[in-house]
């Protein structure tokens, strides 16, 4: 039975393929009533030039609220920023921040230019992600390329905001930081003897890098809940996004050929959906601290990648684990540490 914390149960039991009932990002905005009722807020979402991190801008400008689209190409920025005010209802104005996540330096740049151009912060979506190169690559801060970008990037930037989200909280609205997993993190794990995958596996060092994305979001809510800050993390579904569309030919054949398997695949606004879902569910104030796939919360899954069987692993919730990695990422950055 369809319930507040799996309100479209029907739809995806009955998946059959992209465009189908499943829920749109739109769909949320306008099930959730706050078409234009969100004038007041700020939201910063990364990645937001490309697949579902589009379609995610797209339907929370429809709240109203005033959006800062995190990108690495700005002329790509300013043509997306186009795509969506000539069809959006919303009235928030959209900026762009010029954003590498592999890069600290340019994470603190964007950080900085996020403080001067605006006064708050009440949802932060960390979207951007990498599947990753074949052969390993190190960014210029000496970090393996799919770490620093899916994870730690996300950490430093949630760092130099997080003043700002907490200083944004209110008794009617908590902050929320919504950040972006994989069902792949069922079959990684966080390996602190290699953190920097020095034996660099592809599928390993993204699963690893999602499962600490989790970590990281259910951390937060363990630190900041009594203030009014929350996290959650989300497996957005299958899609065929540029970063999916990087995934080995041989992956999508198999999986395409499985009817039973290929039925879950979403498109870019189905994609999204849950990740807007977190940002704006009213189900999710004063609440966090969860991972989030097909617009629900589910129960554990067994450790296979297997796209019909949904959850997380039982690895995804480890208080020890996350609080280890959270004062691993500070030392790691070089920054203080706020774990208690």
């Amino acid at each position: 039975m369809p319930n507040s914390f799996n309100p479209y149960e029907n739809e995806h039991v009955n998946a059959s393929g992209p465009g189908d009932s499943r829920p749109t990002a739109y769909q949320i905005i306008k099930d959730e009533d706050v078409v234009g009722k969100l004038s007041d807020k700020v939201i910063l979402i990364t990645g937001a030039s490309s697949g579902i991190g589009i379609e995610t801008a797209r339907a929370l400008h429809e709240t109203g609220a005033k959006l800062f689209l995190g990108v690495r190409n700005l002329g790509k920025g300013r043509n997306i920023v186009d795509q969506i005010l000539g069809k959006s209802s919303g009235v928030g104005d959209i900026e762009l921040l010029q954003m590498e996540l592999s890069s600290t330096d340019s994470v603190r740049q964007a950080a900085d230019e996020f403080r001067r151009r605006s006064n708050k912060l009440n949802i932060m979506v960390n979207n951007a992600g990498i599947t990753g190169p074949d052969i390993r690559a190190v960014t210029k801060d000496g970090f393996e390329a799919v770490f620093a970008t899916n994870y730690l990037g996300h950490f430093l930037l949630f760092q130099l905001l997080k003043p700002m989200l907490l200083s944004s909280a209110s008794p009617n609205f908590c902050s929320r930081v919504v950040t972006l997993s994989s069902l792949r993190h069922r079959v990684g794990k966080v390996n602190f003897d290699d953190l920097n995958s020095v034996n660099y596996d592809r599928a390993t060092a993204y699963s690893q890098s999602k499962l600490a994305n989790i970590w990281m979001a259910n951390h937060i809510t363990r630190l900041y809940a009594s203030q009014s800050l929350f996290s959650t993390s989300v497996h957005p579904g299958l899609i065929f996004t540029p970063a999916a569309r990087a995934m080995p030919s041989g992956y999508w054949n198999a999986l395409l050929a499985d009817e039973n398997q290929a039925r879950y695949i979403k498109n870019e606004e189905q994609g999204a959906a849950t990740t807007v879902w977190a940002a704006v569910g009213r189900v999710w104030e004063g609440k966090g601290g969860k991972y989030l796939e097909d617009v629900s919360v589910r129960d554990f899954a067994p450790n296979v990648p297997d796209i019909s069987v949904a959850g997380p692993s039982k690895l995804a919730y480890n208080p020890e684990g996350e609080e280890r990695l959270w004062e691993v990422s500070h030392n790691l950055l070089g920054s203080q540490s706020d774990g208690r």
